[in-house]
């Protein structure tokens, strides 16, 4: 909670989290008067905020055991969260969803959208979930998978993993399945009433997911393709014994976790950058004197390179650190040594677990240090040379097999000195699978779902791209909208998408102009 000064000034200025600082203001004490004439928002509407802090309020004086069910029927048709819940009675999430689901009866139903406007009876599957009465959502006997997609699109994400979900569904609909799509952002495709079979526009977030996997019984769900949000739940599906179509939960963490992994590339004699895990700042600054400067320090778990940086020295080290922490508290932060002046290259390949295929290879322009999502990157490579080509793909290979992928995995690398290194590993859809699907000409996505779903093997298919000249990956940037932000590039990514640029060869007059241009940017 901020104090008094803080919260008026903020009341006064319209900011992003201003409606957090209405509540903090009700917390604290400040007048209704006041914060109606310093907003200027209407008194309605502040109701509804107060009437949050009387319910919390109320909530705060029971425990799990004694909470009345009307209290906490009020709670959730308030939209509390069962973890809010939880928060507030001082105990686990899973006790709250325990008593209100199994114990009480509180149950989400799940309402047609009427997309109609009420003139005749609405027909398309498209639901959203509320606490009432009667459940319009009827789930069928057939068998049915759910997709997963990537939620709400913030900068330094794009909808690439829209189009992985998008052609995800339809290669399971081709395979004869009833295919469920839980998405719940109205700009993609994936949430267009007429791509799956049915869909529920749901926040990507654990309640939502597990009520619905509740209400449909799917045969599994589907968790790659729809990018890191959509990984993460990985974790909660595993433990709640829900099938998870594709590669398992054990190889998603694997991949994750740095010490494992790397323990996973040394017993198959990967390179790999020195590393180590540290989970405060007395830690790194021991850390540091074994690997050595510079360092980039990164967050587990994160999207879109959020919170990653490149330090140089103990003091940045130790104010980066404090500010992960501080962001995202309790992470695992990983150090890595940096490669200073290496070229970066990521490969992109679907595996059903003894066979491997890589659909692609890509060079970036700018040296490493730029988050692949912000570089610009040339499908296939063009000045790696055969050796370091022959290690990206052996690598790939191992890797793929070692992790037991079944679907998608994209493998990312830096080179020096004609030594390649493996930085990390992402067994899921990346954001190069749609670029090089379009540059190639090839549905891979609709091949990897019918992998995961154990109907076809790689062998299966008969692969035939179209490759003519070079693809180019150009980022696409909103800094006009932002004209104050820093727009110095790093490994967060800061881009909102990407355009797709062909050429013949690479005396190309676009490609020297952003050869150069990205360059001198850099050495800058």
């Amino acid at each position: 909670m901020r104090n008094q000064e803080e919260l008026l000034y903020s009341l006064a200025n319209p900011s992003w989290n201003r409606l957090f600082h209405i509540y903090d203001a009700f917390k604290l004490g400040i007048s209704f008067r006041t914060i109606q004439d310093l907003t200027k928002i209407d008194k309605w509407f502040l109701k509804q905020i107060e009437e949050l802090i009387h319910v919390e309020t109320e909530i705060q004086k029971y425990n799990i055991g004694n909470i009345p069910s009307e209290l906490m029927e009020v709670a959730k048709k308030k939209g509390y969260a069962d973890r809010q819940i939880a928060h507030l009675l001082n105990c686990l999430e899973s006790e709250v969803f325990n008593k209100r689901y199994n114990e009480m009866g509180i149950r989400r139903v799940y309402k047609l959208v009427d997309t109609c406007a009420a003139e005749f009876e609405a027909q398309t599957p498209y639901y959203y979930s509320t606490f009432g009465e009667e459940n319009e959502s009827v789930p069928s006997n057939k068998k049915k998978v759910i997709v997963l997609g990537s939620g709400p699109n913030r900068v330094g994400q794009g909808i690439e993993f829209d189009y992985s979900c998008v052609h995800g569904v339809l290669a399971a609909k081709e395979c004869g399945y009833e295919t469920i799509m839980i998405n719940c952002n109205p700009e993609t495709v994936s949430t267009d009433p007429d791509i799956s079979d049915k869909l529920y526009f749901e926040p990507v977030f654990w309640e939502h997911i597990y009520e619905i996997i509740l209400q449909e019984n799917p045969v599994g769900v589907i968790v790659q393709l729809g990018g890191q949000t959509a990984l993460k739940l990985a974790e909660k599906m595993d433990k709640y014994g829900i099938p998870i179509i594709g590669t398992s939960f054990e190889a998603l963490d694997l991949a994750e976790d740095r010490g494992r992994f790397s323990t996973l590339l040394k017993e198959n004699e990967v390179p790999y950058p020195e590393f180590g895990t540290i989970h405060n700042t007395d830690e790194a600054l021991e850390l540091c004197k074994t690997i050595g400067f510079p360092l980039l320090v990164r967050p587990s778990y994160v999207l879109g390179g959020q919170g990653m940086k490149i330090v140089i020295n103990e003091k940045e080290l130790e104010e980066h650190v404090v500010n992960v922490l501080r962001d995202i508290p309790n992470n695992e932060i990983l150090l890595d040594h940096f490669l200073e002046g290496a070229i970066e290259a990521e490969a992109d390949a679907i595996c059903d677990g003894e066979n491997v295929h890589i659909i692609g290879i890509m060079q970036h322009i700018e040296p490493a240090g730029i988050h692949s999502g912000d570089s610009y990157a040339v499908l296939p490579p063009y000045n790696l040379g055969d050796y370091v080509m022959r290690q990206i793909e052996t690598y790939t290979h191992k890797i793929a097999l070692a992790l037991r992928t079944v679907g998608l995995i994209n493998i990312q690398f830096a080179i020096k000195n004609d030594k390649v290194y493996v930085i990390e590993a992402n067994p899921r859809a990346s954001r190069t699978v749609p670029f090089i699907c379009k540059a190639y000409q090839e549905p891979y996505v609709n091949y990897a779902t019918k992998v995961m779903l154990g109907e076809k093997k790689v062998t299966d298919f008969e692969f035939k791209p179209v490759k003519k000249g070079y693809a180019i990956k150009e980022p696409v940037f909103s800094f006009h909208k932002f004209p104050n932000v820093n727009k110095e590039l790093g490994p967060e990514m800061k881009s909102t998408g990407e355009a797709i640029y062909f050429i013949d060869d690479l005396m190309d007059d676009y490609f020297l102009k952003i050869y150069a241009e990205r360059n001198l940017y850099l050495s800058r």
